[in-house]
């Protein structure tokens, strides 16, 4: 595959619009606004629409649930499943899509819980090991770390800028126009 293709939509998952989805919306939105102590399975159900028991039947126990939430290993090898002249596009098109067809964004939580010490550094720990760090192995030449962090704050952007202006040009806009426009940056910071 070269720069210049196409890449396709990235598959939605096979939970995608299901309770267990909703579920981890809920304790996406619950851990990293409020600290592990205050959150309950019970709350999380009420948000999520469903009940308590389904909560434990798809995740356990809280802690089961938090690490469940705070591992962003499937969403960045999606993200990162690409040949290195193929990665900008391919980063963008998978998060707009995963975007849409999830209601949700596979890295911003952790945006959340910047300024919070107790158990919601796991997340930024996470992110750090899962994200930067895996992006930092693939990319060649040097300043590679600082490439990474880069590259993790655009997708961090994209994703927030998305949802802050979810009625937006960016809305109605293809995953792929948006690639044209913003993967471009990003292809620059991979190949150095």
């Amino acid at each position: 595959m070269t720069g210049g293709q196409a890449i396709a939509t990235a598959p939605v998952p096979a939970e995608a619009g299901s309770g267990r989805d909703a579920i981890l919306r809920a304790a996406r939105r619950a851990f990293t606004q409020r600290p592990y102590a205050e959150v309950t399975i019970r709350k999380i159900a009420a948000d999520a629409g469903v009940s308590p028991s389904l909560v434990v039947k798809h995740f356990g126990r809280k802690e089961e649930l938090f690490n469940t939430v705070a591992d962003f290993g499937p969403a960045a090898a999606e993200l990162f499943d690409a040949p290195l002249d193929a990665l900008g596009r391919h980063m963008v098109v998978t998060l707009v899509t995963h975007r849409r067809a999830l209601k949700s964004d596979p890295l911003l939580r952790v945006v959340f819980s910047l300024g919070n010490q107790d158990e919601r550094s796991l997340l930024r720990d996470r992110f750090h090991e899962q994200v930067t760090d895996a992006l930092t192995a693939r990319l060649p030449g040097h300043d590679r770390a600082l490439r990474a962090e880069l590259l993790a704050g655009h997708l961090l952007g994209l994703g927030a800028t998305l949802g802050l202006h979810r009625e937006g040009a960016g809305a109605r806009a293809t995953p792929e126009r948006i690639a044209d426009l913003y993967a471009p940056a990003l292809q620059k910071l991979i190949t150095g």
